[in-house]
């Protein structure tokens, strides 16, 4: 049976901290949402969506792109059922529903920023040595944060080598992501488009099939 995660007083938590690591590898990281405070499930990040962690034996901000995320009971013997009823009235009726269930969700890395002394500290955009630890932090990532981030695009490129996920979905989803933040900076969709060409240039199908689900 596992356990929901402690909660603690949220009242200084950081409003962009989300979740917490609880399984780490090279490539990824699964984290678990913190509960709100009211009845109501823990808000999903979007599919798509950038989130942060911290290696804190390095101090490497590490940034990942979400691909999947789940609600599910916290222990493997009971599954939810079926009640019929409002999420207004699961709150009258049956408020224990909201803790018996947890959300969780898988990240891809795809880059990381080293700490520095500089006024610029250094981004880049693959691996990094180390994921996050487990029980660290996760935020979701800042609008400015992201765009700087995505100045480069060589994370296009661990995005596309990533296993186990849906690859081309997920590169779509991440580019209108950036493209919004960016509010609508035709001239960056247009480079990503570019790099994209560059990248799939032997696989015409699959470059096709990202570009369709990119809308500007």
């Amino acid at each position: 049976m596992r356990l929901p995660l402690p909660q603690f007083a949220t009242s200084d938590r950081h409003p962009n901290h989300i979740a917490e690591v609880i399984e780490t590898s090279t490539t990824e990281f699964l984290a678990q949402c913190l509960e709100p405070e009211d009845l109501s499930f823990p808000p999903m990040p979007a599919f798509g969506s950038w989130v942060r962690s911290i290696d804190e034996e390095s101090g490497n901000q590490i940034y990942a792109v979400v691909y999947y995320a789940t609600t599910m009971p916290i222990d493997s013997v009971h599954r939810a059922v079926a009640l019929g009823l409002s999420l207004q009235d699961l709150r009258e009726e049956q408020p224990q529903i909201f803790a018996m269930l947890k959300t969780e969700f898988r990240a891809a890395i795809v880059g990381f920023e080293e700490p520095s002394h500089a006024q610029i500290p250094r981004v880049y955009q693959y691996l990094p040595p180390r994921p996050p630890q487990i029980h660290q932090a996760v935020y979701r990532c800042e609008p400015e944060t992201i765009v700087k981030f995505t100045e480069e695009l060589n994370f296009l490129q661990t995005l596309l080598a990533l296993k186990g996920a849906p690859i081309e979905s997920l590169t779509a989803a991440a580019i209108r992501e950036v493209y919004q933040l960016r509010k609508a900076d035709r001239q960056w969709l247009v480079k990503a488009g570019r790099t994209l060409n560059l990248l799939l240039k032997d696989d015409y199908d699959r470059l096709r099939f990202i570009l369709s689900q990119v809308h500007p």
